[in-house]
C-alpha cells in the first residue's frame, strides 16, 4: 500500500474465490468466511482486498497452504497444484452473502 491509500494490486488477484463446502457454510455461523487467494498473496493484502471488495470490517485472517495430490490418470502420474486458502473472521455484526456473488 503506498501514502495516498492507493491500492497497488488487482484485488482479484488477490481473491480467486469463495470456498464454499459443508465445513465454510458452517463457519458462518461464528462470523467466519473461507476464500481461495493467491500463493503469494500476503495476510494485510488479503485483508484489504477483502474489507474493499465486500465492504466489511476484517477481525482477523489466518492461511493455510494445502500441497497437490499425486494422482493418476491413464496411468500416468500427475501433480495437482497447490491451493491457499485464507479464513476470514469479520468483526460482529458484518456478513458476506456468499450466494449474491460479486
Amino acid at each position: 500500500m503506498t501514502k495516498n491509500n492507493k491500492v497497488n494490486f488487482n484485488l482479484y488477484d488477490v481473491i480467486r474465490y469463495p470456498l464454499v463446502t459443508e465445513k465454510t457454510t458452517r463457519l458462518s455461523e461464528v462470523n467466519q468466511v473461507a476464500f481461495v487467494v493467491s500463493r503469494d498473496s500476503t495476510k494485510p493484502q488479503i485483508k484489504q482486498a477483502v474489507e474493499l471488495v465486500y465492504d466489511v470490517k476484517v477481525e482477523a485472517v489466518n492461511t493455510v497452504v494445502q500441497k497437490g495430490k499425486t494422482k493418476r490418470f491413464r496411468g500416468r502420474e500427475g501433480q495437482r497444484s497447490d491451493v491457499k486458502k485464507a479464513f476470514i473472521t469479520l468483526t460482529k455484526g458484518q456478513t458476506i452473502d456468499m450466494a449474491s456473488g460479486v
